[in-house]
């Protein structure tokens, strides 16, 4: 029997899980606090840790770390409250395998429970593509990225190629979702420094207060919260690339900071006095332009400079008519390979569907449309009725009588409906005016983006 240790600060939810997971045949420990977590992990093996990223006396970054330490090969799965992926791009990069989000779904907590738990046993294969037409060059397999066979895709796998083994910076722009981390991460597999490790940070899910730590680490005792000593993003990525996406999102001061380091390759913790040499090559990652921001007083000039010794431009997903087939019968497979289900493509009408979106989330978007597609489909081709209405109905999606906010029109003495209803409507018209840049659309609506991910979710667009 595989055992799994559930770590939650709120003994309702760990009581449900811990329950929910003894009923599917496993033995299940409980722990409400990183002292509580550490002492099971000492006592006995476990196969997988179900562990909420925001523990009373610990935050998910550093109970990774203590886990790390008393169990390396351990497969850590986060529980966060926040929907937006990018949010938890931070966790997996520091060594999580995966996450699930509130409010918790039993099938993908199983689903990820039983990735986790094959890949501690080395059980996972590469993945192998359904489609009969797609040839093998398509899927690059040792690097997880698809090329495409489009103009587009060739333009911007020649640039990679060209400054992949050289030291220059790299500015990567693109839309939210279109895929520019998967594109630093391919200019590392394709430089000198291959082998050292690629470390990612998502500077627009990070606190304003914590930016600095995640980037320079700090020594205990440093600020108030500071339990223990906390090694950076720029440490971890000693010797070889450091990742910043969203990279305007950083507090000024910490861009002074940052520039110090970039200029003089050393560094120093927050709160100590060593001096830390470093080896980093840096990619960063906007989606917005630049010099723009520079314009507003949102990004250092001399930073922009130091940066841009070479720019590439990640066309959205819906520039590269030519690849979204070979990106959805990419990510059908994945699906067919994470459900164990058999889906032998798509019904002519989903592609003609697929072709007419406009695809503001660009890939990410696919791959999730395509997830739970794939999870409802109970045929051997996957049919247009198993897509979001927006992609399959466009038009019926958009008309006011079919949208969320009938629930509103149809119960106006219901005010908590008609709030929503107003705030949907809102949110979509927000979006369309800003041709689906969240960013531009967060500021409009004055809040952050991580709330408008969150709303995005709960009203499924």
């Amino acid at each position: 029997m595989e055992k799994i240790l559930v770590v939650d600060d709120d003994v309702d939810i760990c009581t449900l899980l811990s329950a929910f997971l003894t009923k599917k045949g496993f033995e299940v420990s409980k722990a409400h606090n990183a002292g509580g977590m550490m002492n099971l992990l000492k006592e006995k093996k476990f196969d997988a840790v179900l562990c909420d990223f925001r523990l009373g006396d610990m935050d998910g970054l550093e109970a990774i770390g203590e886990i790390r330490k008393i169990d390396p090969a351990v497969p850590v799965i986060i529980i966060t409250g926040y929907s937006d992926i990018k949010t938890a791009v931070t966790v997996i990069k520091s060594g999580a395998f995966d996450y699930v989000s509130k409010p918790l779904i039993p099938d993908e907590i199983l689903l990820t429970i039983s990735r986790a738990l094959k890949a501690s046993r080395g059980e996972n294969a590469p993945v192998e593509s359904n489609s009969k037409n797609e040839k093998p060059k398509q899927v690059r397999q040792e690097e997880g990225f698809i090329t495409g066979v489009s103009k587009e895709a060739n333009e911007l796998f020649r640039q990679i190629d060209l400054v992949a083994p050289t030291i220059y910076s790299v500015i990567i722009y693109g839309e939210s979702g279109s895929g520019k981390e998967a594109v630093a991460r391919m200019i590392h597999e394709r430089s000198k420094r291959s082998d050292q490790p690629f470390v990612a940070l998502d500077c627009g899910a990070i606190s304003r207060e914590l930016a600095g730590s995640e980037l320079f680490g700090h020594e205990k005792g440093s600020f108030t919260g500071a339990i223990t000593q906390k090694t950076g993003h720029f440490e971890l990525a000693n010797g070889g690339t450091l990742f910043l996406d969203e990279v305007a999102n950083l507090p000024f001061d910490v861009q002074t900071l940052l520039l110090r380091v970039v200029q003089e390759q050393t560094m120093k913790r927050i709160g100590g006095l060593k001096e830390i040499k470093l080896d980093v090559r840096i990619i960063i990652a906007s989606n917005e332009n630049l010099q723009e921001a520079n314009r507003k007083g949102k990004f250092r000039e001399d930073l922009y400079h130091r940066f841009n010794e070479f720019s590439i431009h990640v066309p959205p997903l819906r520039e590269r008519q030519k690849d979204l087939m070979i990106f959805a019968e990419h990510f059908l497979s994945v699906a067919n390979k994470e459900l164990n289900k058999k889906i032998n493509g798509f019904d002519p009408d989903v592609t003609d569907c697929f072709r007419q979106y406009n695809w503001p989330g660009n890939i990410r978007e696919m791959k999730n449309v395509i997830k739970r597609a794939a999870l409802l489909c109970d045929d051997e081709v996957l049919h247009a009725k198993f897509l979001p209405i927006e992609i399959s109905n466009p038009d019926k999606f958009m008309q006011p009588g079919n949208s969320f906010s009938n629930a509103a029109a149809t119960t106006t003495t219901d005010l908590k409906s008609a709030t929503h209803g107003a705030e949907y409507e809102t949110i979509v018209k927000v979006l369309k005016q800003v041709n689906f840049n969240k960013s531009k659309a967060a500021k409009l609506l004055n809040i952050d983006r991580k709330t408008l991910y969150n709303k995005m979710k709960a009203y499924n667009l």
